[in-house]
């Protein structure tokens, strides 16, 4: 499968975007195409085993542009949008020129043609106004090329759809300025004895050059004031691509020298001062300093960096100077990344959008249909074929697919772009729309609502009582020492954040892990971990230990009910009335996680870890169920200490002790509730549950497996963000849906008082001129209620 996009041109109408569509999808191995009208781009997914294997990627993208060029329309491959974007503002400026060039001429001599025509049209004599500027060879003149240069796109549009057997917008237009053009014809070259056989008695053939001219030039105003601001729909992407630096100071050869970013290479030593755009991702190797990461993340305080910390691309270097080794240049940064995301839904459909297009479909016939029905009957129930005219026009060119065409994509475009500007990276359309949906959300604990950073604050071997709190030398005897040795061997092989924790705890000993590497390393997903060490390896402990311990062992470090199931005996006494179930009892009541450590089938020992809650944790689920949602702990540690954090945080329902496979499970149980479900989580093991929930929510901290298996990543990890990406969902989709009533109703309204049926209450709208800017200005209208997303912003503390 391979995915292309492509920039579109000569799209008028969302008709326009449903004929590319079905063109497309009709090409061998298209799998699937999704057009959006508002931002005038094709997302084609493809398979060429499917076509023709010797067919190259090249080959099959000519073979699309092709298709489209039949069908009238041209189409651009993008190959990455964050490669393009002088180019794409250099055509869009191109396109916005030209249309400015042909409105103003347009205004122009349709300004002479209504100042001509006020005598015809308001009945009065003008002193001020000669005859001759009416007389009917200038207006043909004048005309002329407003409707064949200024109009040439509607023209040109309307002919190619012909040729296709279809119509859209240009045919509506064409139809309904041609006409009234031709109309006018007639009174101009026919002499007045053969007009007079040709009409009842009392009855002239008045000219309406001016209905064209005006009509054309009303109708270019409002693609030129559409154009405009559908361009500021993608603003946030401009804005983010301005975030890169332009150049790099890299230490080559042992001096510093200033490069293009695009001669930056994975491994280069970078060095930023003060004040300075950090150029690509990279990881700190020397000195420090804070760094400003707000326009990526959204979080408005300065993070501190020090060796080894990651850095990102397009942040802002504050107070320090630091060297960092790039890791990850090009199209592979987080800022790339983030624009390819953006870009990606912003050209996606959300479901809503699908009874527009349905309405699209059938409507430009359905209005030449409406405008032939209403001539027929003004002429047959009034005998005057100008007033027919006259009402068929205005039916023609006050309809307006437009408007319903970019109802959807305009919001969207500007809410992803803002999700963006927030630190949150929504995939598409239609997991925006979800989000405003949701019933239940599902935070997993660790991680998401704690800092996923554990912490060892007890341990306990059966030699010996130790905690985090006592020096190595208090120990009561050497099993401490032997037992976390083994224990930092086997669990430096293990990614859990647990298992870092007693890593960190061992080295914080001073015990080293330049230690023999574990056999057999085998990880039980929600259990626990197992090898073999060789304890005979002389990095180990010289001290002569208690039991004897030596040569190869096997050491099990994980759950109670793992090492239950493993057929360890667990009921171990360490004090004449203390039991190590008794001090787990006491630890989960205290919100730590007990992990249970055994060497060769005995248990020997356990060590309590704390996990600290972030500090928005408890704010956040308090909000979120002040936006009416039921919220849901989700959690592979024991029921203890899963109530207990619970508790703390307001959450009132549990699952815990429940394994990665059984997350995914879990979701959907709650699904078949008739419950539309988020998942949170930042973990591995979260990702199953993530793709099975209705949308899930990654922390952007977490792991690459659970971003990619999510709907919505905030990148900073930050909680609120949860917050802030339901209310943006609900602020986007009360923008569609207002955009949508009012496109449908300026529809079922507008036609209907051009045809004349309301006639005695609305008889002074059935001016074409009128008419024509009314439709000009529908589609102005919704793209600038869109627009009005631009200035939300997240209300904390609800």
């Amino acid at each position: 499968m391979k995915q292309q996009n492509f920039r579109l041109q000569g799209m008028s109408c969302a008709g326009c975007a449903r004929r590319i569509e079905t063109v497309i999808q009709a090409v061998p191995g298209v799998v699937e195409c999704s057009v959006n009208f508002g931002t005038e781009e094709a997302s084609i997914t493809y398979n060429t085993e499917e076509t023709n294997p010797q067919k190259t990627n090249q080959q099959l993208t000519r073979l699309i542009q092709q298709t489209v060029s039949d069908a009238g329309y041209q189409a651009f491959p993008i190959e990455d949008i964050s490669d393009q974007p002088d180019d794409l503002e250099w055509q869009r400026q191109a396109e916005t020129l030209d249309l400015k060039r042909k409105f103003i001429v347009g205004a122009v001599l349709s300004t002479v043609l209504v100042i001509g025509s006020l005598p015809m049209m308001t009945g009065l004599s003008i002193p001020w106004i000669p005859s001759w500027l009416h007389h009917p060879w200038l207006q043909l003149v004048l005309t002329t090329p407003v409707l064949f240069w200024c109009g040439q796109s509607f023209l040109t549009g309307a002919w190619k759809a012909w040729k296709h057997k279809t119509a859209d917008m240009n045919t509506l237009v064409t139809l309904g300025t041609s006409a009234a053009y031709v109309y006018s014809l007639f009174p101009t070259v026919l002499p007045p004895v053969v007009l007079k056989s040709f009409l009842p008695q009392g009855v002239t053939l008045p000219v309406y050059y001016e209905t064209t001219a005006v009509v054309i030039t009303l109708i270019l105003l409002g693609r030129l004031l559409e154009h405009r601001a559908k361009g500021q729909t993608s603003e946030a992407i401009r804005k983010l691509m301005g975030l890169q630096a332009k150049t790099a100071r890299v230490i080559r050869h042992g001096q510093a020298q200033d490069i293009p970013l695009a001669q930056v290479q994975v491994g280069d030593v970078v060095l930023v001062r003060p004040g300075e755009t950090i150029p690509v991702d990279g990881i700190v190797i020397e000195g420090a300093s804070s760094v400003d990461e707000a326009m990526v993340t959204g979080e408005s305080v300065a993070v501190k960096k020090q060796p080894g910390d990651e850095v990102i691309g397009a942040t802002i270097n504050k107070t320090g100077s630091f060297q960092f080794q790039a890791t990850r240049v090009g199209k592979d940064t987080v800022l790339a990344q983030i624009v390819k995301l953006v870009h990606q839904a912003q050209g996606s459909k959300a479901p809503i959008e699908t009874l527009a297009d349905q309405v699209t479909g059938w409507f430009v016939p359905v209005v030449i249909a409406i405008a032939m029905v209403t001539f027929g009957v003004w002429w047959m129930t009034t005998g005057n074929p100008t007033l027919a005219m006259i009402n068929m026009v205005a039916v023609l060119v006050i309809a307006c697919p437009c408007a319903l065409g970019l109802a959807t994509p305009t919001a969207v475009m500007v809410g992803t772009g803002k999700g963006a500007e927030n630190g949150i990276l929504i995939k598409n359309a239609e997991s925006l729309e979800l989000i405003h949906q949701l019933q239940t959300i599902v935070l997993d604990k660790t991680g998401t609502l704690t800092e996923g950073k554990p912490t060892v604050t007890d341990f306990i071997t059966v030699g010996g009582i130790y905690d985090s709190s006592s020096e190595l030398g208090s120990f009561t005897g050497s099993n401490e020492i032997n037992l976390l040795q083994l224990a930092a061997v086997v669990e430096s092989h293990s990614e859990h954040p647990l298992a870092e924790a007693v890593v960190r705890y061992a080295q914080s000993q001073g015990i080293g892990l330049q230690l023999p590497t574990p056999e057999n390393f085998t990880a039980v997903a929600g259990s626990g971990v197992q090898a073999i060490v060789d304890h005979d390896h002389p990095l180990f402990s010289s001290e002569p230990t208690d039991d004897g311990l030596k040569g190869k062992r096997l050491v099990q470090i994980g759950t109670k009910r793992w090492m239950e199931e493993l057929g360890i005996d667990t009921d171990v006494t360490v004090q004449p009335d203390r039991s190590l179930a008794d001090y787990q009892g006491d630890w989960e009541a205290s919100r730590k996680t007990v992990v249970w450590i055994a060497v060769d089938g005995k248990v020997e020992g356990i060590v309590g870890i704390a996990d600290a809650l972030k500090p928005a944790s408890a704010e956040v689920v308090k909000a979120l169920k002040r936006l009416g949602l039921e919220v849901v702990m989700l959690t592979g540690d024991n029921q203890q200490t899963a109530d207990a954090i619970a508790n703390e945080v307001g959450i009132h329902r549990v699952f815990a002790q429940v394994r990665p496979d059984q997350k995914a499970s879990i979701i959907s149980t709650l699904q078949k509730e008739g419950k539309t479900v988020a998942m949170v989580g930042d973990g591995i093991n979260d990702a199953p549950a993530l793709a099975q929930a209705d949308v899930g929510i990654a922390i952007g901290t977490g792991t690459d497996v659970a971003i990619a298996a999510s709907d919505l990543t905030l990148i900073s990890g930050d909680l609120q963000g949860i917050i802030t990406a339901i209310q943006l969902s609900r602020a986007t989709f009360r923008t569609i849906r207002t955009n949508l009533f009012f496109a449908f109703i300026y529809n079922v309204l507008g036609i209907p008082i051009a045809a004349g049926v309301l006639f005695p209450i609305f008889g002074w709208l059935l001016n074409p001129i009128i008419a024509g800017a009314a439709m000009a200005f529908s589609s102005v209208s919704v793209v600038t209620n869109a627009l009005r997303l631009r200035n939300f912003q997240p209300i904390s503390g609800l």
